[in-house]
């Protein structure tokens, strides 16, 4: 994510996307209200940034799944070693 090491203001997120100012716009509006980044302002420009509480709340819920995803890729891939050694 682009604003993981720096504040960045919409212009400058969307100057790294091909697509709309306004389609960038809203993913941030989005982001915003679920508070995965929060807004400054400084001066006219509105700067984003993570939320770093946030992303640590969603990492620990996330964290559970995760394992038991590992768990099943790594069954699956030992079923697909034996399939292939056939």
């Amino acid at each position: 994510m682009l604003v993981a090491s720096q504040s960045m203001t919409a212009g400058a997120i969307a100057a790294h996307f091909e697509t709309a100012r306004p389609t960038v716009s809203k993913h941030l509006q989005i982001l915003t209200e679920c508070e995965l980044l929060e807004q400054e302002q400084n001066g006219r420009e509105m700067y984003y940034h993570l939320n770093p509480d946030k992303i640590r709340e969603i990492a620990e819920f996330i964290e559970p799944f995760r394992k038991l995803w590992e768990d099943r890729f790594n069954k699956l891939e030992t079923v697909m070693k034996k399939y292939k050694t056939k």
